[in-house]
Parts: structure tokens; sequence; C-alpha cells
């Protein structure tokens, strides 16, 4: 059933080989066709849509057509071929793993590690036992004859519930392939019934209620002020409301991406600081290891932000009088500033990447944040990485020498082409 206002009124062991592709001059992320051996083998891709919400990770990217893909797909490959021989197994099992997305871009992560390093002039062994607990932490790296410890941990921010109170991921879909060369739609839960509704009954109505609209009006009336057009459908314990957001002139037609526009905000995990809780996981793991240690944190987020990292390792800031003036201070809660766990000092410095992905390896830079414990053993910059210290109270910052591209063989604007072109 639906009730519309707007019908009423009118979306390893590896090192730089100086043989490398990327030295002969032509560019290691492109055309790898010589490869027999790899993650990705299909080349028959024709389905150029994009991912849908019931699809996995792995699937999207071994189905999705395109030469934008394409080159993703061909420097995963590249880069899974510089493991060594024992890790390459593990890594393409989780590449391809369809029940667990974690999975697919922990893999990402470490493959992006690993060739930043090696491109960085540093050997990399994958996967030896080291420190005091018998454990097999990622890289034990060398670089200029010194020798450090690199642990990689990916952490998401949840897109929200999993629950009874979720969209079926069948139902998001049937609603992001709604025509609709004039309108994005935004949509909110009302109430979840037991089962699936019907898609067709779902996109149908849909459909007649934004062919029914005139964007131009639309626009004009929300620049008066009015709301926005919205609908609500019900049907077997189900109740959503859409909204209806114009297109601007130059975007409307029909397109390769989605109609919806915006999924509900609700969506987000209450977690605040999940680099915190990366480090806690593996600062412990291997015991005193007798060598530099850093984390390498993935942290995907929708809006990440320095402070969140810089709170969680150095501690909150706060300011208190002292003397009668305003003086600045940290409390004693952050990861290094906690008197209270002197291991922490095992932890050299945490590396960074926000959203770190193929589309944003080339642009997103690392940041090192290093240990203030005088007892850490100081871990060594490399030169695509920033990075920060505590000084007293207050964080010094200092930008790469280097932008990422330049140690992972890219052009600087990679992938080349758009993800999901105009149809």
């Amino acid at each position: 059933m639906w009730h519309s206002p707007a019908l009423a009124a009118d979306r390893s062991l590896c090192e730089l080989r100086p043989k490398s592709p990327r030295a002969q001059g032509r560019g290691r992320w492109g055309g790898l066709q010589s490869l027999v051996m790899g993650v990705y083998t299909n080349r028959k891709q024709t389905d150029a849509s994009p991912k849908r919400a019931a699809e996995s990770d792995a699937g999207f990217f071994e189905r999705i057509a395109g030469p934008f893909w394409d080159q993703v797909r061909d420097v995963i490959n590249e880069w899974w071929s510089h493991l060594p021989d024992h890790a390459q197994p593990g890594v393409r099992s989780r590449l391809l793993d369809r029940n667990l997305d974690a999975n697919v871009f922990s893999a990402l992560w470490e493959l992006y590690l690993h060739e930043m390093l090696i491109g960085s002039g540093c050997n990399v062994e994958v996967e030896l036992r080291l420190g005091t607990r018998g454990k097999n932490p990622d890289f034990l790296v060398t670089s200029d004859g010194e020798q450090f410890v690199v642990e990689a941990k990916w952490t998401a921010q949840r897109l929200g519930d999993e629950g009874r109170h979720s969209v079926p991921a069948q139902m998001v879909d049937a609603i992001d392939r709604v025509p609709s060369p004039n309108f994005f739609l935004s949509y909110r839960l009302d109430a979840a019934g037991t089962g699936t509704p019907p898609q067709k009954r779902l996109k149908s109505g849909l459909a007649r209620w934004l062919e029914g609209l005139d964007p131009d009006q639309v626009i004009a009336g929300y620049e008066r002020r009015e709301p926005l057009p919205t609908c609500t459908w019900q049907e077997a314990g189900w109740c959503l409301t859409f909204q209806a957001i114009p297109r601007s002139p130059d975007r409307r037609g029909a397109f390769a991406g989605g109609t919806i526009g915006v999924h509900p905000s609700q969506w987000l995990d209450e977690q605040s600081n999940r680099v915190l809780a990366a480090v806690k996981k593996k600062g412990g793991k291997y015991g005193d290891l007798g060598l530099p240690f850093i984390v390498a944190v993935g942290h995907a987020a929708f809006f990440p932000e320095d402070q969140d990292t810089e709170t969680g390792l150095y501690g909150t800031s706060v300011m208190y009088a002292h003397e009668n003036l305003p003086a600045m201070g940290r409390l004693p809660d952050g990861y290094w500033t906690d008197a209270r766990v002197r291991t922490h000092s095992r932890v050299s410095g945490v590396l960074t990447v926000d959203n770190p992905a193929p589309w944003t390896w080339t642009k997103n830079p690392p940041v090192l944040w290093q240990s203030p414990d005088p007892n850490s053993l100081p871990a060594p910059v490399l030169p695509t990485w920033g990075s920060a210290r505590l000084l007293d109270v207050q964080v010094e910052r200092q930008s790469a020498a280097q932008p990422p591209h330049t140690a992972l063989g890219l052009p600087e604007h990679w992938p080349v082409g758009d993800a999901f072109a105009r149809r």
C-alpha cells in the first residue's frame, strides 16, 4: 500500500628487483597478460554495474567489467606474485572469500603494505616465528641494515545493524535498480516485517511515483524551502519512507550508477576509536620481539579524524588553570600515556592509512605515529610516510618526503578512467 503526499499535490621474502616492469619503463600496473597464475584469471567480465548490496566484495572484484577494474585486478595479481611462495595461497584464498568481506580488504591491506615496503628498497620476510610467544607477525623488514617488525591490522566502521531492524540486501538492491533518470532516492526503515516483501511490486510502485514527479518543479520548491517529495510504502509488515532527491539537469538520463543516493545515517556503529582498539589487540600479541615494532592499521571509516587517533594514542587533550592562566595538558588515557600499562612500550609506532583501497592507494598518505615512551625502540620513518610525535603535550607532524605512489610503482592518478562510466 502506498501513501504519497507528492502524488496528491501533483544512491615474504621479497625485494625490489631492478628488472621489474616498473624499471623497464612500462609501469607495473599495465597489461600483465603474461601472468599464468594469479588471483584473478577470468578475462571475460561483461557486467559493469556497481556493487549490489547482496553481493560479496570478492564476487564484485571478480565480475566487475571495465578498463578501470582491469587495472585493479592486474595490480593485485602482480603484487600477489611478489609474495613468497608459502604466503601466496593464504592471501589468494582470502581475496576470493565470498563469505567474509573483511578477509578481502585485510588481504588487500597486507598486499599494499608488502608492496610499499619492497618499493621503498626494503627486504621483507613474511610470517617468520618471532618474539617470546612463538607467534608469526606479518613482516620482518630490513632497511639499511636495520630490522623492524610490521604487523598489519584492518579495521572497518560497520554500516549498521545486521539484525531484525535492517533492510534485507535483496530489498536494497531492488530499490537501487528502480529506473529513475530524474531522481535519486533516500529511504528510512519505519517497521520491519518477518519476510522479504515482493520486490516486483516495490519497484513498480516506486517507479510510478517517481514518474509522476517533475524534477524542475521539485528543485524550485526546494529553493522556496518546501520539503522534498516523500512517500510511504507498506506491505507484509514492512514500512519504508522514501524521499525523492532531484538530479541536477546535467546528471539526468540513464546511468550505470544506482538509484539510491542516501542510505540511512543511523547505520554508523558506536565504536569511536577503532585505531586504539586495533593497537591494543595486536600490540601484546607477540611478547618481547627485541626489535622496533610497528602496528599498521588500515582504517576504513566514513569520516576518519586524525584527532581521534591522536587522542587514542597520546591521550585526551585538556585545558586547565595553572597559576590563574590557561594551560594545555593530556589525560593519562592514551595507549602510550597510560602509566598503568608498561608493556605498551613494545609498540614503537602505529602506521595508519585512512580508507585504504585500490582506488585510494596512490592518494591517501600513510602516517607513522611514534611512541613517546622512552622505553620504546625507535622505528624508522620511510620516505613515503608522514610522521607524528608527541612533544610535551603538543603533537608535531611531518609530511612525507615522497608521495605514496612512488613506492608502489603506480602513476600518481591511478586507476585511470571512470569506475562506473555513464551509459
